[in-house]
């Protein structure tokens, strides 16, 4: 089964939706994403701890 493939971007418009109060299932459902997914780039989308600027992805670049 072939793997998909989502931009930066289109990850980013997930979690932006996710951050304005659309549930993750209704995400899930609406996009085609499984909700792991979604749960995995919020996570990495999300600031860590105490410092509100950094994203565990932005550290990692």
């Amino acid at each position: 089964m072939k793997q998909k493939r989502y931009n930066q971007e289109f990850k980013e418009t997930i979690v932006e939706l996710y951050r304005a109060g659309t549930p993750v299932n209704q995400l899930a459902s609406e996009y085609g994403v499984s909700e792991v997914t979604i749960c995995k780039w919020i996570k990495v989308h999300s600031p860590i701890g105490g410092n509100e600027s950094l994203t565990p992805a932005e550290i990692a670049a």
